[in-house]
């Protein structure tokens, strides 16, 4: 027997846990990768016997595309950190909540089951299942009493039975690094020496959640709902992240879930889904979309090609990055990944809405990773850099697109919750429920910053917030459609609020387009979101952009409508400009918060016509529209107000915002040089 001893360090407080593990308790490496081989790479994509993709012809079909609403990163029992926090809800239940039912929370009771209910007050149009694929195995052999991993000390730590001596807070964060500590092999009393039990116990969890997604579909007229089959990719490298969420088409997918435990790379993730889905002629086709790069320590959207030595090689490996990458998440669960203030290599406007819903407080005092990459951004340490935010990686792709031809970080936008209750769309600042099982009162929810390690793994729950939802420009709401939509990026994210915001650029737009017209005559004159210009007619001195959005039915007001460009400077910097294109400046409208009501203007409804007054013919540049509501409480202000007896810390903490500004954000419209 070996005792491997192990230290956890969050928000200061050291965590020392132990395991007993039979040495050496990992897979042997060398099977392993013959195995993958094997098992990965040998069978592409396939529907499974249960699946079809026919269905009655959509009622609701619009023809210059309806707005829909979603979440493509929701987690539920089958992810070993979700059913660490006490999460029960199976992938059938997490669908069945989307469409308008209910769930059970934790806290558990002697039978294991959650004994708070949470039902959906407003449907989603369309979600995926992103349970995470590395340990899907492990967690299900962990469960299944007639397996012979039951029994294994690993197993126990997993499920509670054994309790290391440290606190009940810290308790299902310890059951959910059980298998964290293996790095980056697989614990072989678990999975057999070369891994297979894993393997195949995931292939059919695998199925599990295809068929979940198969059950949920609506294939009648009234397309009220889409399901899609994902899961997530979740690379940790030096404790940053580099998670992606992948998202099929249709039910033709491959057999198993490809983890970070057999690619370590991105780009193998992208290699395996070019050789076993898109290219394998059996009609699969996926979206990998990067999430949480404000965890990253920049290394989501530093510019490098592994492997890659020549400019062509560096060019295929940058054309199959944006074959695959079509999105990115901007805002979730975990913070908002937008922007950040004062970064090396970053000049312009000085955007004070890039402090909202930061992870790390916007006046932190931390060393510059510069034109370098950091480590230990998921556990909020290490320098700060301009590639861990999506307006950089944006504005990066254009220097890449200058030097290969084309653009890696072509990326549209979306927004997404993260939840860890199942609950997609559960992402109401007023009626914020928690998002990790074990934060399920406000008490909880609002514990200080660092007094006690909370409910995740980065400290406490008081840093994160609801997460945010995708939008989708679609004819109908069907698979085919949804995915086409996200695939040329006509898409948008939401902090929460289902906002509606849209934009068209061309040469020749019509001064005339804000009215009922304004689609057909985009279309017709211009591009929409998520596209790129056409080349510059001689004749046209700089691009106009058509922007509109609609408040949220059950929302604040509109605040402003923004447009974000971005340029590289010839000395290599990144400049960002942000203009106020309509609406009313900040600080005409506020917020008591003594009762989280709303004063001040602000509008339903905005659109508006505009040219770029600073456009140079010469200089590639992307554009976006953000949409700003007016000042709001943010949740735990409303949370606060609601707690019984005795406040919590938090409450009177200076530190902690009371207000934000909820918003959207559309993809981007990309201007390149003629050449």
């Amino acid at each position: 027997m070996k005792r491997i001893f192990w230290m956890l360090v969050i928000g200061g407080t050291a965590v020392v846990g132990f395991q007993w593990l039979t040495a050496p308790d990992v897979v042997d490496p060398q099977q392993r990768r013959q195995l993958m081989r094997e098992r990965y790479y040998s069978t592409p994509a396939v529907q499974p016997p249960f699946a079809t993709e026919t269905r009655e012809p959509c009622s609701n079909r619009v023809a210059h595309k309806q707005p829909l609403f979603g979440d493509l990163h929701v987690h539920t029992a089958y992810s070993t950190d979700a059913y660490a926090f006490d999460t029960r809800v199976t992938p059938t239940e997490a669908y069945r909540y989307a469409r308008g039912g209910a769930v059970l929370l934790p806290p558990l009771n002697g039978d294991g089951m959650g004994t708070r209910v949470l039902r959906n007050e407003q449907p989603l149009d369309f979600m995926a299942v992103t349970d995470h694929a590395e340990y899907m195995g492990e967690g299900s052999l962990c469960l299944d009493p007639a397996q012979q991993a039951y029994s294994t000390l690993v197993c126990k730590v997993y499920r509670g039975d054994l309790k290391p001596p440290v606190s009940p807070v810290m308790q299902p964060l310890i059951r959910m690094l059980a298998f964290v500590i293996y790095g980056k092999e697989r614990p072989a009393s678990v999975c057999a020496a070369d891994g297979s039990a894993c393997i195949e116990r995931s292939e059919s969890v695998w199925r599990d959640i295809q068929l979940a997604a198969e059950l949920a579909y609506d294939r009648s007229s009234e397309c009220r709902f889409t399901s899609l089959v994902g899961y997530e990719y979740s690379l940790a490298e030096k404790s940053s992240n580099l998670h992606r969420n992948v998202i099929f088409a249709n039910a033709t997918v491959p057999p198993l879930p490809l983890s970070a435990k057999e690619a370590p790379q991105p780009s193998l993730l992208w290699q395996w889904l070019a050789q076993t889905c898109l290219d394998s002629a059996t009609g699969c086709d996926a979206l990998a979309i990067p999430h949480n790069s404000n965890w990253s320590s920049g290394r989501m959207f530093f510019p490098e090609y592994p492997g890659a030595e020549t400019p062509a090689e560096k060019r295929d490996a940058a054309v199959l990055r944006q074959r695959i990458e079509r999105l990115a998440e901007v805002m979730q669960v975990k913070g908002d990944s937008e922007c950040r203030r004062g970064l090396y290599g970053v000049v312009g406007s000085a955007d004070e809405q890039c402090d909202f819903e930061k992870l790390r407080a916007p006046d932190e005092v931390a060393e510059d990773c510069r034109d370098g990459v950091g480590e230990g951004g998921m556990m909020l340490k290490g320098c700060l850099s301009r590639f861990s935010y999506t307006r950089y990686g944006l504005t990066q792709g254009l220097a890449e697109h200058k030097k290969l031809g084309v653009n890696p970080f072509e990326y549209g936008l979306i927004a997404s919750s993260d939840s860890h209750n199942a609950t997609g769309g559960d992402v109401d600042e007023e009626q914020y429920d928690g998002a990790h099982g074990m934060d399920s009162d406000a008490a909880k929810r609002l514990i200080k910053e660092y007094d006690v390690p909370g409910g995740i793994a980065t400290g406490s729950p008081l840093r994160y917030n609801p997460g945010g939802i995708a939008g989708v420009w679609a004819e109908e709401n069907s698979r085919q459609s949804v995915f086409a939509a996200l695939k040329r990026r006509e898409t948008f994210g939401s902090s929460g609020p289902r906002i509606v915001p849209r934009f068209f650029g061309g040469w020749d737009l019509p001064d005339d387009m804000c009215g009922e017209d304004l689609a057909r005559q985009g279309y017709a004159h211009g591009v929409p979101m998520g596209e790129v210009l056409p080349p510059r007619p001689e004749s046209s001195d700089a691009p106009a952009f058509v922007l509109s959005a609609l408040k949220d039915p059950r929302g604040n007001q509109l605040q402003r409508l923004q447009v974000v460009k971005g340029t590289m400077r010839d000395d290599g910097q990144m400049q960002e400009t942000v203009y106020d294109v309509a609406g009313y400046a900040g600080g005409e409208a506020s917020v008591d918060t003594a009762t989280c009501a709303v004063a001040g203007p602000g509008r339903s409804s905005f659109c508006t016509r505009w040219v770029d007054p600073d456009f140079d013919p010469e200089r590639a540049a992307v554009y976006y529209l953000r949409v700003l509501e007016n000042p709001s409480c943010r949740w735990s202000a409303w949370q606060c107000l609601r707690v019984e007896g005795e406040r919590p810390a938090a409450c009177g903490d200076p530190d902690i915002p009371q207000i934000i500004q909820e918003r959207a954000w559309t993809s981007p419209i990309w201007y390149y040089p003629n050449t």
